[in-house]
């Protein structure tokens, strides 16, 4: 195990940051990093709006956009702890609308029925075929609820037989196990994640439909033109895209700050025990989260796999975050890891239509400096 320069980070994380601000391609952002059970670094930049009437703060809420599929991933462990279901439990005993689905290609060839029946493992690895490589289209009345949008998302068949390729599935795989949840829970899957996660980690500011208290510290969203600054478009009553907050969007659509999400991070670190040591899930139940689940035939040329609502690094050639690490990053720009080898968490947030999404630069440079700061 590496440990961190706290000299070497603060340098390091105030230069992006600052590269971040003097580039416009920011409005504001906050960073977080853990290590060996103590708070190593934790600073905000710039501001909530184009006007800089609001700096950065503990209580900025941020759309988490796809930072929300670790989130229904660790919900569903919760259930597998409780013996309730399993990876290999059939989305069909849940979904009827799954019994007797075809396989439909992306260029509309019906190649019959399902050979494999779609499991709970293949919804959080993006390797269940539903809409993974089709354009996503809901009707208005589908996306009015999480119920409604399966049989919006299941209309038009699965792309590819299960677990026989890896293709992301940006929301509708995770709305499935939302309401999978729902069933087997007998609880909303709002009152459910808020019950089971938000309320033992204090995770006050963390939820799919904001007060109108928490609505006005929600980061005006940001983009890039010719160079500069601007609001980008967001919908009204809406968190992620233009599915309305009522909906409980399983892979996109919760808020938070960086004060919850950290203590989720921390949570995952510390393999399903709360900083009092409450135990959410068993250490046993938690491994399942960042085992690389999808193997190189299924998914090749990758130098991560997929687990359970995150992607695991499985191979040296990543070269900046250490093989065993996992973690995840939202459309607009927020992003997190967990490196079990040396014990740190990290997280970092933004919200810009701006080089957004896995991989994006603010949060690869983010990797980098954590990375360059460890102690020879």
């Amino acid at each position: 195990m590496k440990l961190l320069d706290f000299n070497a980070l603060s340098e390091n994380i105030e230069k992006i940051a600052d590269y971040d601000l003097e580039n416009n391609n920011v409005f504001g952002s906050s960073y977080f990093v853990y290590q060996k059970g103590n708070l190593t670094y934790k600073k905000h930049f710039g501001y909530t709006g184009l006007n800089k009437e609001q700096e950065v703060d503990d209580r900025t809420i941020f759309r988490l956009a796809s930072m929300t599929k670790p989130i229904t991933a660790f919900a569903m462990m919760v259930l597998i702890d409780k013996g309730l279901v399993s990876l290999d439990t059939k989305a069909k005993d849940f979904i009827p609308e799954l019994s007797k689905i075809h396989v439909i290609t992306p260029e509309g060839e019906d190649l019959g029925e399902v050979v494999s029946d779609v499991t709970i493992k293949h919804l959080l690895t993006h390797t269940s075929g539903i809409v993974s490589l089709k354009p996503l289209s809901l009707s208005e009345d589908e996306k009015a609820s999480l119920k409604a949008s399966v049989n919006g998302f299941l209309k038009n068949g699965l792309d590819f037989e299960p677990f026989t390729r890896a293709a992301y599935s940006g929301v509708a795989a995770f709305n499935i196990a939302s309401v999978i949840i729902e069933t087997v829970s007998g609880m909303s899957y709002p009152d459910f994640i808020k019950k089971e996660i938000f309320e033992p980690l204090g995770m006050v500011d963390t939820a799919f439909i904001p007060t109108s208290e928490q609505e006005s510290r929600i980061i005006t969203m940001h983009v890039k033109i010719d160079g500069k600054n601007a609001v980008g478009k967001t919908y009204p009553g809406c968190i992620f895209g233009d599915y309305p907050w009522t909906h409980p969007l399983g892979g996109a659509g919760l808020f938070s700050s960086l004060h919850d999400y950290s203590a989720f991070a921390k949570m995952l670190l510390a393999e399903g025990e709360t900083e009092d040591r409450k135990e959410l899930v068993s250490k046993e139940t938690l491994r399942l989260m960042k085992t690389p689940l999808v193997p190189q035939d299924v998914m090749p040329q990758n130098a991560y796999s997929w687990g359970l609502g995150v992607r695991v690094i499985t191979n040296p050639d990543y070269q900046i975050l250490p093989v065993g690490t996992f973690g995840w990053s939202g459309a607009y720009g927020p992003h997190f890891w967990i490196d079990p080898e040396n014990e740190v968490c990290a997280v970092f947030m933004k919200n810009s239509q701006f080089d957004g999404g896995a991989g994006n630069k603010s949060a690869v440079r983010f990797e980098q400096a954590v990375f360059d700061s460890f102690k020879e």
